[in-house]
């Protein structure tokens, strides 16, 4: 979170944005070469998302070999 800018962002990868969408006003969606997600971005998250109530759910985790 960004508080200067009242701007949240979830990386979801380290793989750099080469496109982006905007799914909904004020919420833009990062996806690498492949078209994978990489991150979200949410402006004006304090209107948007109660960021005291902010917690992830499900995370996809990679299995290690």
């Amino acid at each position: 979170y960004y508080p200067e800018t009242d701007s949240l962002y979830i990386s979801l990868s380290d793989k750099s944005s080469v496109d982006s969408q905007e799914i909904a006003p004020n919420i833009v969606l990062d996806f690498d070469e492949e078209g994978k997600l990489v991150g979200i971005d949410i402006d004006q998250a304090s209107l948007t998302v109660d960021l005291t109530r902010l917690e992830a759910q499900s995370l996809p985790i990679q299995a290690v070999n």
